[in-house]
């Protein structure tokens, strides 16, 4: 395999990072911390370990398990292998677990033990499907385990750009997961398209918190961290508390995170007595950050600078970025595309609209999916040609900033009129007692859809006080109908609200 093949694989850019910061730490982990060549060493003897299971190039391995570092030398290790590797969100049990792993074909799965109990409840298909079983940590004989001692094996397997890295599982909330296939070439476009739009440096000391099995936190911020050598501490789980702990304590100078994660923060007891000043670089993204929040925390952190992510998985999945001298003018703005990717914004019959107008934004780049797994239909009706349909609608301005209005199925037709939900959403997130707010079109035998929103109160609040807060800022019938108070939103593994989940709930009253 020549030079050039090989550093444009996931592989390549680890073994490039490996021979470049030898002696610098790359991960940390609980109380272990590996350099550049221990995480070289330790993802060649992982790879071996999987080979000698009878596992070849373009097998499917599932990975079923919370953050780590042996859930990274997983992932590098499939890499290395010429494997496919499949994440899994931990959360899923029972019939989602197991369409995943029977859709994929996954024949084997690397889990943490302690989640080894919802494998036994896999339906039999899946279960006669995976030939091995293999711990990641905490476990006698673990990949981890295996990958920290010995001797270090050459691995020759010869993987190319075009080769299938992994399946990324779509966020499924409008639908069944689709599995993304994601070359190579795609993640390492990516990772480069990340580096340039998101200032990633050696001396950024990054914390990640969200998922691994989520393309974000993988894809945006630790590969491409690796990439530039920098020292990566990883937690297994998002907490707020912690997190404002550490970022004062530790140093941690670049962060990312889910508007989730961040409003928690916000909202937290700690917030206040927290000294955030050494945190330079703040990133979100995978769901809309609403504009108080993020004033909130610009108060608080002058000079932070925010970047907001936009993508989605089949971009692999950075599209577009909106930077921190960009945020005082469009703060709600998800900025331009990234260095790979062409976009355009486009309405019903395929013409560019106009600046300040709206349509949805379709997708060129070498960072793109080479088509769904096993579903032809699906990949027909997402591409056009070699533009991909994000079923995104956004507005476009002048300048090529992209404003995100909603996905088109959440708009609301109330009534026979179009309402953007997030128009909604973004008044009501102006209420000081409003910690989240999901706006649906719930099915409603006068207005065909109502506009019905689901609120996590923050303080004591009522319908009436919010229905008058938005009053003068909201045409009548954006207005919502319904309003239910609740203790959380359903969300997927990128933090995403579920839609789907709440529009067949009951809104608490109806309004003529």
């Amino acid at each position: 395999m020549s030079l050039m093949t090989r550093s444009s694989t996931v592989d390549g850019m680890i073994r490039r990072s490996a021979r470049t910061f030898r002696d610098r730490p790359a991960t940390v982990f609980a109380d272990r911390t590996l350099s550049y060549a221990e995480l070289d060493d330790a993802v060649s003897r992982a790879a071996a370990h999987l080979i000698g299971l009878g596992l070849t190039k373009g097998d499917r391995v599932a990975a079923y398990g919370k953050n780590s570092d042996a859930y990274l030398i997983g992932f590098l290790a499939c890499a290395r292998a010429g494997l496919v590797h499949v994440p899994l969100n931990y959360n899923l049990t029972g019939p989602e677990l197991s369409y995943l792993i029977t859709q994929s074909g996954s024949r084997t799965i690397l889990h943490d033990p302690a989640l080894a109990g919802h494998l036994d409840l896999l339906d039999p298909e899946a279960l006669a499907q995976l030939e091995h079983r293999v711990p990641l940590r905490d476990a006698a004989g673990s990949l981890v385990d295996v990958a920290l001692t010995g001797a270090v094996p050459e691995i020759d397997v010869e993987v190319a750009d075009s080769d299938t890295a992994q399946f990324l599982y779509t966020s499924g909330t409008t639908s069944r997961p689709k599995a993304a296939i994601m070359s190579h070439r795609a993640l390492v476009h990516e990772y480069v398209s990340c580096l340039v739009a998101l200032d990633l440096a050696a001396d950024d000391n990054p914390l990640h918190v969200m998922p691994l099995y989520h393309s974000a936190q993988m894809h945006v911020f630790l590969v491409p961290w690796l990439a530039v050598g920098a020292t990566n501490t990883i937690l297994e789980v998002p907490d707020a508390g912690d997190v404002l702990r550490r970022i004062e304590q530790d140093d941690h100078r670049a962060f990312f995170a889910a508007p989730t994660l961040w409003v928690a923060m916000a909202n937290h007891a700690d917030f206040d007595g927290r000294d955030l000043s050494g945190l330079g670089k703040a990133y979100y993204g995978a769901s809309i950050m609403p504009v108080p929040v993020l004033k909130r925390i610009q108060a608080k952190a002058p000079s932070l600078g925010f970047y907001n992510c936009f993508g989605q998985s089949e971009v692999a999945p950075l599209a577009t970025v909106l930077r921190p001298e960009e945020h005082a003018d469009r703060p709600d703005s998800a900025g331009r595309p990234v260095l790979f990717v062409e976009a355009r914004v486009i309405d019903p019959e395929g013409n560019d609209v106009a600046p300040g107008e709206t349509g949805e934004v379709v997708y060129r780049s070498p960072q793109l999916c080479d088509g769904y797994w096993n579903n032809r239909e699906a990949t027909q009706e997402a591409f056009t040609g070699d533009w991909f349909h994000s079923g995104d609608l956004v507005r476009i301005d002048a300048e090529g900033y992209l404003f995100v209005v909603d996905r088109i199925k959440d708009v609301i037709n109330t009534g026979g009129v179009l309402v953007a939900s997030r128009e909604v959403e973004d008044a009501l997130y102006t209420h000081p007692a409003v910690a989240e707010v999901a706006v649906v079109g719930a099915p409603d035998e006068k207005w065909v859809e109502a506009v019905t929103a689901f609120v996590v109160p923050k303080a004591e609040v009522t319908e009436a006080d919010l229905i008058d807060h938005v009053r003068g800022t909201l045409a009548s019938f954006k207005i919502p109908k319904r309003i239910t108070f609740v203790e959380s939103l359903p969300r997927n593994a990128s933090g995403k609200i579920l839609k789907r989940e709440l529009r067949g709930s009951e809104g608490s009253v109806t309004r003529g």
